[in-house]
């Protein structure tokens, strides 16, 4: 990561403000228009189909039966590389890694910094999906196009976050560990970060993203979680991981929780404990 304690210097780029040709804007504006354009290039090669309704959750088909079923080869790729990765990398492991090293590193964001954000490979999940098309033979890319889709496959492979800058890159290193679990109810090997008992992510510089089941949480509920410290909680979510850290027993049993009902099906009770504090009070 940026450890060097340097920051970019803030700067706000609207399109208003840029130099009228290309070749003035600053390097991150520049390659930001160059992938846009090359993406919609791409696009009007493959067709750009997307189903507003996956077929997958739909009719829950696998792809085989999806095609047999009259499904458009387009439709069934677009679900399972473009829909099945973009949930992994995008959803499930960018967004909780980006949380963290926002907080713990301050790094630079896109519009506000001389350069821009790209995510290397977490970016792969449309990067391959132009690439399968290619692989498959569904589309046939110009030659100058073929070859940009090649360097962002070979950076997708290569590096983390990096900003392109006037004389300069910064590329981040790639995590050294990765946990992850499969995401329940997945048609198509989508994982979710996972890891109980230590980080679902490690970077060689010692940074740590803790995940529980997909959601993102503060250390402590991995390493130490307490009554204490879960009571004093805010977050729903964050509470809820920590309880299912310790166990519902163990923490009803250490909270003191009195049960005041029980009802249910047999065999699947469900019980009610008097809560001897309000944590929607809590700021």
């Amino acid at each position: 990561m940026l450890d060097d304690g340097h920051a970019f210097p803030p700067v706000r780029l609207r399109a208003a403000t840029l130099p009228g040709h290309i070749d003035r804007w600053p390097v991150g504006p520049r390659l930001a228009k160059l992938l846009k354009e090359l993406r919609s290039r791409l696009n009007a090669r493959i067709g750009h189909e997307r189903d507003t309704q996956p077929w997958r959750r739909q009719l829950g088909l696998s792809a085989e039966d999806a095609l047999a079923a009259g499904h458009s080869v387009p439709s069934v790729v677009n679900d399972i590389v473009h829909g099945a990765l973009k949930t992994t990398l995008h959803t499930c492991v960018r967004a909780p890694t980006r949380t963290e090293l926002m907080r713990a590193r301050a790094l630079p964001t896109t519009g506000s910094t001389d350069g821009l954000t790209w995510y290397g490979q977490l970016d792969a999940y449309w990067v391959a999906h132009y690439d399968v098309y290619r692989r498959l033979g569904l589309a046939h890319y110009r030659h100058e196009d073929a070859d940009q889709l090649g360097l962002l496959a070979e950076l997708a492979r290569s590096t983390g976050w990096w900003w392109p800058g006037e004389g300069r890159c910064v590329m981040a290193e790639r995590p050294t560990e990765i946990h992850t679990e499969p995401l329940p109810g997945a048609f198509h090997g989508e994982l979710r970060l996972h890891r109980d008992d230590g980080p679902a992510v490690r970077f060689a510089d010692g940074t740590r993203v803790h995940v529980m089941h997909g959601t993102h949480v503060p250390d402590w509920v991995i390493t130490a979680p307490t009554v204490d410290r879960i009571h004093a909680e805010t977050n729903i979510e964050v509470r809820r991981s920590a309880i299912e850290r310790i166990g519902w027993g163990a923490y009803i049993e250490q909270a003191g929780l009195r049960p005041v009902a029980t009802t249910g099906d047999p065999g699947s009770d469900l019980h009610l404990y008097d809560v001897p504090f309000l944590w929607a009070e809590q700021k």
